[in-house]
């Protein structure tokens, strides 16, 4: 499978520092690999992978803020990741999309260590949720491989001290929390709610390699004003906008 040109749409990001062509139907980036490309603590020179980074977007959105990073995208897809080189190539960035599977421990770059891992597996449990007629979007969406595989393969892939960041669901804590036992510590959980008094629809987790820090929950992170008047898609709180907009990194609680 691969993608023909007028089935993509190539869309900015970040207040255009970085675009991508993506497709315009099936699985389409939008705000979660923004906010988790936005979590991580990249320092300038160091090196990020991206599992499962499908057209590019996270990667490329840390980039992005952080230009004098290096990032390697792992892919298992052929349509993805001959799109994430298109994207490689369109953005004047230091990005590397690899063909490979996040369940063989990412065989295609053994040897390779990172100082930061990203992740934004599939949201649903395999039977969870009404199957996608896109492949892509399907895979994207439905689990195929446990949470706990993908953090194996990232504790393997990351250097001492090394971060991981995933971007999941609430209902998925149990298993990001067990997957991480006895691989990554120092765990920190940052809940994003769309508005005040709202359950968080989604939730950020860093861990670290080699961490001892105690667990700590923080409270939610807001998207949204409460002004309704401003309309969909406008009324992020002015620090969210600024991840958005000017590629600022996210507001993550100190401490």
């Amino acid at each position: 499978m691969s993608f023909a040109d007028d089935a993509l749409s190539r869309d900015a990001f970040l207040g255009g520092r970085m675009w991508l062509y993506q497709p315009k139907t099936g699985y389409r980036s939008g705000l979660d690999p923004v906010l988790l490309a936005a979590a991580v603590p990249v320092k300038p020179g160091e090196s990020v992978l991206d599992l499962g980074c499908g057209a590019g977007a996270a990667a490329l959105c840390l980039l992005a803020r952080a230009p004098s990073a290096r990032a390697v995208g792992l892919e298992i897809q052929p349509a993805y990741h001959a799109l994430a080189l298109m994207n490689a190539a369109g953005n004047p960035f230091d990005f590397e999309p690899v063909l490979g599977d996040v369940a063989d421990g990412a065989r295609a770059l053994m040897g390779r260590n990172f100082d930061h891992v990203i992740a934004n597996p599939p949201f649903y449990r395999a039977g969870a949720h009404t199957r996608a007629d896109d492949p892509g979007r399907q895979m994207a969406l439905g689990e195929e491989l446990p949470l706990a595989e993908w953090i194996a393969t990232a504790a393997k892939r990351l250097k001492p001290r090394g971060y991981l960041h995933m971007i999941q669901r609430p209902d998925r804590l149990p298993d990001m929390l067990a997957g991480c036992a006895g691989r990554l510590g120092a765990l920190e959980l940052l809940p994003i709610a769309p508005r005040e008094g709202r359950a968080p629809e989604l939730v950020i987790l860093r861990a670290r390699k080699d961490g001892r820090a105690a667990f700590r929950l923080h409270a939610p992170l807001v998207l949204h004003l409460e002004d309704r008047s401003l309309g969909n898609g406008k009324n992020y709180r002015p620090d969210i906008a600024a991840v958005q907009r000017d590629a600022a990194p996210l507001p993550w609680p100190k401490g």
